[in-house]
């Protein structure tokens, strides 16, 4: 019996490998002879970074940046050194999770530490580069990431513009003389499962501002500064397109990316699919588990668990999934490719104790053992 598991990371609690893991050690104890194949699975944002590079193999680094406000900030990034590929988190150079609520301020945060993350990892021989750029704390269009890789922002007088989105509202031209010369052998696949605009009523600055605490001037502000950003980046790059679904992303890191990197700006769990190879797993397999934290009516509106099993679908195996908690409404996942699914908490309990991960880790095996004790009666 071939056995694939992609599960998700059960945020705070156990990641995607652990999971997996577990699952195995339970199913072990009524299958011995089973063949388990466990893989990492995400969605670009928070975890990714982590299931990567431990599933495929790689190394983890770790380089001191400059964080969103300033202050240097230690971030984690994965190196898969059989194709020299960074796998990275823009949160972990430039997030909100960095800042404290009182403390943030989008017209200062830049995105200049992920630009330096990029460079860290060019330096150490990557080409290949998997950003995800959820959970940003920044607005300013990506001109600080520019910045640290190289490009000229200037101002009317030819000085570099001041970082953060308040910098943009003195941008005069943007010169490319002094950039990275390595970035042009350089591929981006970019984790972005949004679609709003640069700027406008569903803009970044709009839409993202407040969360990231702008108010109302503030998000006047700095939309206007981010179109006066896209009409001097179209000079440069005629093909630079402020409407193009997913630019606003991460205060415009979307739109940076895409007018002056190599990049593609592409669904997070595609990307994580097919880099992991997912599918060849599948192709022989006896059956498919997946799962996450929380199951409920928007896992099936497209989230991990799905991806995983309408690839599935497409080979015919049967899929269960396994989650922390489940609502009345995850029933919609069962029309969506998930035959079964079952929570694996087993009492009444604290949500800190659930979440503990030893505590999680035996909560999955012992599901995963019943469930195979039902397989063992031919039942399922």
């Amino acid at each position: 019996m071939k056995i694939v598991t992609a599960i998700d990371s059960f945020k705070g609690s156990m990641t995607s490998i652990e999971a997996g893991n577990a699952f195995a050690e339970g199913f072990h104890r009524v299958y011995p002879d089973a063949e388990i194949a466990v893989r990492p699975l995400a969605d670009g944002g928070e975890g990714t970074v982590e299931a990567l590079t431990e599933g495929m193999n790689g190394n983890l680094e770790h380089v001191t940046v400059t964080g969103p406000l300033g202050k240097p900030v230690d971030c984690p990034y994965g190196i898969i050194k059989d194709s020299m590929t960074a796998v990275i988190e823009m949160s972990g150079a430039a997030g909100i999770t960095l800042i404290p609520a009182k403390e943030l301020n989008p017209l200062k945060a830049t995105t200049y530490g992920v630009g330096e993350v990029i460079a860290d990892a060019i330096r150490k021989g990557c080409r290949r580069f998997i950003i995800g750029i959820g959970g940003s704390a920044t607005n300013d269009g990506g001109a600080g990431m520019l910045q640290a890789l190289g490009f000229s922002l200037l101002d009317d007088s030819g000085r570099e513009i001041s970082r953060g989105a308040e910098g943009l509202r003195n941008l005069a031209a943007i010169t490319e003389e002094h950039v990275l010369p390595e970035l042009s052998e350089c591929t981006f696949r970019i984790a972005c499962d949004v679609t709003n605009p640069l700027c406008g009523s569903s803009g970044s600055s709009a839409v993202f501002g407040p969360q990231k605490g702008a108010g109302p001037k503030n998000i006047r502000d700095m939309d206007s500064w981010l179109a006066r950003y896209a009409a001097v980046s179209k000079r440069l790059h005629p093909d630079a397109d402020p409407d193009y679904p997913g630019t606003g992303a991460a205060g415009g890191l979307g739109f940076a990316f895409r007018t002056f990197l190599p990049s593609e700006l592409q669904s997070g769990i595609r990307i994580v699919l097919e880099e992991t190879r997912l599918e060849s797993y599948l192709a022989d397999a006896d059956l498919v588990i997946t799962g996450e934290g929380r199951l409920d009516s928007q896992t099936a509106m497209g989230k991990v668990p799905i991806g995983v099993a309408n690839l599935a679908k497409t080979h015919g195996k049967p899929v269960i999934a396994f989650a922390g908690s489940v609502t009345e409404d995850a029933c919609t996942c069962n029309e969506c490719g998930i035959d079964a699914y079952f929570p694996i908490v087993r009492g009444v309990t604290t949500l800190e104790e659930a979440c503990e991960t030893e505590n999680a880790k035996k909560n999955m095996a012992a599901a995963a053992e019943q469930v195979a004790r039902l397989m063992k009666l031919q039942i399922i």
